[in-house]
């Protein structure tokens, strides 16, 4: 597949699906594939009003967004959200799994670390499994198609403490799952992973000042990443341009910056 420089970033007349796109990272993705000619179906397990704000921005960027509900970690609902997107417009061009369970800024925060495993578990990491097989299987069988999972920086390095005792397996499993995936479904469908570094999402806003001095310090580029940053990565990989990538771990984090934290 070739295309013209200027046509490189576009996704005219594709159709993407962005789950966890009621805010953040997956709202931000959702926008930005609009904003580049597709038709994006948006999804969220719950957030109704954040779907609908996603929704709005898409429509007045001259876009269409088709919104679905389902819970990711069910395999009833995994099967009843591919089935929903591919019949609003009979085909499925990129597929983005963004959804994630939170356990940092919601009630979950207060469970225990082997609940909150669980929860990561099932909802980041069978969730993600499950609608790529599917998916990619029905893209497969269609001759194309694209991929794009959401894993962490500091998986394949590991980080103290129990956010990198959860994300660390967690997202480290959906980074090693892409590369095989991509293995089984190449040459016809691309698969490959987003790794965003410290992004500054809702927890990000309302950090403490340690850990915004921390992101700042881990980022070569000095700075927190946005999620506009891990959208213009996202729409690199689903774009034309990309034609040649597969089974890849972009991160998306400044260029990575060492901290020495001697232990307490």
């Amino acid at each position: 597949m070739t295309a013209s420089p200027e046509n490189y970033l576009m996704l005219t007349n594709q159709t993407a699906v962005v789950t966890g796109a009621a805010s953040g990272i997956g709202r931000a993705i959702a926008t930005t594939f609009a904003r580049a000619g597709a038709n994006v179906v948006i999804h969220t397990r719950s957030n109704e009003s954040g779907l609908q704000e996603t929704a709005d921005i898409i429509a007045d960027a001259g876009g269409a967004a088709h919104q679905i509900y389902g819970d990711i970690s069910n395999k009833d609902d995994c099967n009843a959200i591919i089935s929903s997107a591919w019949a609003w417009q009979d085909r499925l061009d990129i597929w983005v799994n963004n959804a994630g369970a939170d356990v940092l800024t919601t009630e979950s925060a207060t469970k225990s670390f082997e609940e909150k495993l669980d929860l990561l578990w099932h909802v980041d990491v069978l969730g993600t499994i499950r609608l790529s097989r599917a998916v990619g299987e029905r893209m497969s069988a269609e001759g194309s198609g694209v991929i794009i999972n959401m894993g962490w920086d500091q998986a394949t390095q590991g980080m103290e403490g129990e956010p990198g005792e959860l994300f660390g397996p967690t997202k480290g499993a959906i980074m090693a799952f892409t590369k095989s995936l991509a293995a089984s479904l190449a040459p016809k469908v691309r698969v490959n992973c987003l790794a965003p570094g410290w992004i500054q999402t809702k927890w990000g806003d309302d950090t403490s000042q340690y850990w915004n001095d921390r992101a700042k310090a881990e980022s070569l580029m000095n700075r927190w990443g946005s999620v506009d940053d891990v959208a213009a990565a996202a729409l690199f990989l689903a774009s034309p341009a990309a034609t040649f990538q597969t089974a890849q771990i972009l991160q998306v984090n400044g260029g990575f910056r060492y901290q020495h934290r001697p232990r307490s």
